[in-house]
C-alpha cells in the first residue's frame, strides 16, 4: 500500500532534548502530584544492528522500505516504529510496572504496578506514605473508561479498523477531551502506544494509524529517540512524544492526561519507563 511506504532507519544515539513552550506548567505539577493516572509505556528488546539485514527483508514484505540515513518526516518515524512493534515481543510477567519522573524538578518518582486481573498499587503519589507501596483503586483506562488486558487483545490489528473501533468505543463523557467526544481517535491511539500493555500487532496498527495524522512532524533525534509533534486537536498547542522507532517505545512525553478529561502540557519532558515484571510491588 502506497500510504504505508516510507524510509525507515537504524538510529544513532542522540543528544538531550531542548525544552519547548507549553501551556500551564502548574497544571502539570498538579497532575504529577495527583491521583488521576492513565500513563503507561513500554520496555521492549531493541532491534540491533546485527539484525538489520533480516529486518530489511521483513520490512519490504510489510510494505515499508528500510534504508540507512536520517528520518525526514514524522510519518517515516511512525512507520518504522510500526514495523518494530510488529516484530518485537511484548514480554511477560505478573505486573505491568510503570515509572514516571520529571528531570530537574523536586518531585518524587511515581511508580505503579498493575496485575493481570486489574488490581493496582502505587508509590510516590500525593498522599502516599513516603517510600511505601499502597493499594490503588485506579484501573487501566481508555477514553475515560476502564479496560482490561483482554479488551486490548481484542482490538483490531488493521489501522483503519482500529481507528473505527476507537471512534465507536463507548467512553465516559466527563473523562474525555472535546476532540474525543467528537470522535477523534488521536488521544486513544497515543494511549495505546505509550500507556497500555497493548499487544504487538495492535500497537503496530496504532503507529500506522498515527502516521496518517495531518500535521505530524519530526524535529529530529533527541535523547531516547525521535521527537514527534502532533497538533493538539482542541487548541493551537502541540503534543510532543519521544519515540524510539527501533523498539517502538514512547520514552518521554510533554503531557499528562487526567481521568477528568483534562490535559496538562509541560516545558519539560516526563520520562516514562514501563514493562512487565515478576517483581512484586515494593
Amino acid at each position: 500500500m502506497d500510504d504505508l511506504k516510507a524510509l525507515a532507519i537504524l538510529l544513532t544515539k542522540p543528544e538531550p532534548p531542548a525544552e519547548a513552550v507549553t501551556r500551564s506548567r502548574g497544571r502539570l505539577q498538579d497532575r504529577m502530584r495527583g491521583r488521576a493516572r492513565r500513563r503507561i509505556g513500554w520496555r521492549l528488546p531493541a532491534l540491533t544492528l546485527a539484525t538489520a539485514a533480516a529486518a530489511v527483508v521483513a520490512v519490504l514484505v510489510s510494505g515499508v522500505i528500510t534504508s540507512a540515513g536520517a528520518p525526514t518526516s514524522g510519518r517515516e518515524v511512525l512507520l518504522m516504529a510500526a514495523v518494530s512493534a510488529e516484530r518485537t515481543p511484548q514480554g511477560s510477567g505478573t505486573y505491568w510496572h510503570v515509572t514516571r519522573e520529571m528531570r530537574d524538578v523536586d518531585m518524587p518518582r511515581e511508580e505503579s504496578w498493575t496485575a493481570r486481573d486489574g488490581r493496582r498499587w502505587s508509590k510516590g503519589e500525593a498522599g502516599d506514605p513516603p517510600g511505601v507501596v499502597v493499594p490503588d483503586p485506579d484501573r487501566l483506562m481508555l477514553k475515560g473508561a476502564e479496560v482490561s488486558i483482554e479488551d486490548l487483545e481484542r482490538l483490531p490489528a488493521d489501522p483503519g479498523a482500529l481507528k473505527a473501533r476507537l471512534t465507536a468505543l463507548q467512553g465516559r463523557d466527563s473523562a474525555m477531551t472535546a476532540s474525543e467526544r467528537r470522535g477523534d481517535p488521536l488521544f486513544s491511539l497515543i494511549t495505546l502506544i505509550s500507556e497500555l500493555p497493548t499487544p504487538p500487532e495492535v500497537r503496530s496498527a496504532a503507529f500506522r494509524a498515527l502516521a496518517t495524522t495531518p500535521g505530524v512532524e519530526s524535529t529530529g533525534a533527541v535523547e531516547g529517540g525521535q521527537e514527534l509533534r502532533f497538533p493538539y486537536p482542541d487548541t493551537g498547542w502541540e503534543i510532543k512524544l519521544v519515540v524510539d522507532p527501533e523498539t517502538a517505545r514512547v520514552t518521554s512525553t510533554n503531557y499528562l492526561s487526567g481521568n477528568d478529561g483534562s490535559v496538562s502540557l509541560s516545558t519539560r519532558f516526563i520520562k516514562v519507563t514501563t514493562g512487565w515484571t515478576n517483581q512484586p510491588p515494593r
